[in-house]
């Protein structure tokens, strides 16, 4: 309950605290939750996500400083992978790049805006991958940022740049099990893709049988 409502609406740790609170539960908002979900989630999707691949990168500001927020998502908007940078050169685009070719999969089309460190990092990297670089064409990558945007807000800002990376690392696996293309679904099929990302969620938590058997002895 609680990990559903701190990453699919924009809610402090302090308001999902009270809400728990008028249903009986008692937790307190230092309590940290999610990495594990967000492990365990990542682990089940990955090799099946599309692939045409939208690169894009924005700045965060923390303490004064610029910060470059670079993520990766795919046509569906379902994002591959996501860093935190104190650079936006090819070498940063490099160290995003080296992170998705870790992941096992390659895709049939890279889609960028015109900054050249994504041409430098592509000849190095993924020289076979067609690569279209055009404004216009990366507004699936440009959206991506904006549920980071709307929690930036609500938090009054990120605190450091470890803090941001921490938070997107867990966020982003954990919401897109409830991204759905609502425009292109029935009523029905919403409440049965939301009913299989609650039960993801559930099954997630529940520890290992080696973790079990470790425990019990």
């Amino acid at each position: 309950m609680a990990l559903l409502l701190y990453f699919r609406f924009p809610l402090s740790l302090r308001m999902v605290e009270g809400m728990l609170a008028a249903r009986g539960i008692i937790v307190t908002h230092q309590t940290e939750f999610g990495r594990n979900f967000a492990r365990e989630i990542k682990r089940r999707s990955a090799g099946c996500m599309g692939d045409k691949w939208h690169l894009d990168e924005c700045v965060v500001a923390i303490s004064g400083k610029k910060q470059w927020l670079w993520r990766a998502v795919d046509q569906d908007g379902f994002v591959l992978e996501v860093l935190v940078q104190s650079r936006r050169n090819s070498k940063a685009a490099k160290r995003l790049m080296h992170r998705l070719k870790a992941q096992g999969q390659t895709p049939r089309i890279m889609i960028t805006d015109k900054l050249r460190s994504y041409d430098a990092a592509m000849r190095d990297l993924m020289p076979g991958v067609e690569h279209r670089s055009h404004t216009g064409l990366n507004n699936r990558a440009e959206n991506s940022h904006q549920p980071t945007r709307r929690r930036e807000r609500i938090m009054k800002r990120f605190k450091s740049a470890r803090q941001l990376q921490r938070f997107v690392s867990i966020h982003d696996p954990i919401a897109d099990l409830l991204h759905f293309p609502c425009n292109a679904l029935s009523s029905a099929q919403h409440r049965d893709l939301r009913n299989a990302a609650m039960h993801c969620v559930a099954t997630a938590s529940q520890p290992s049988r080696p973790a079990i058997a470790a425990s019990s002895r």
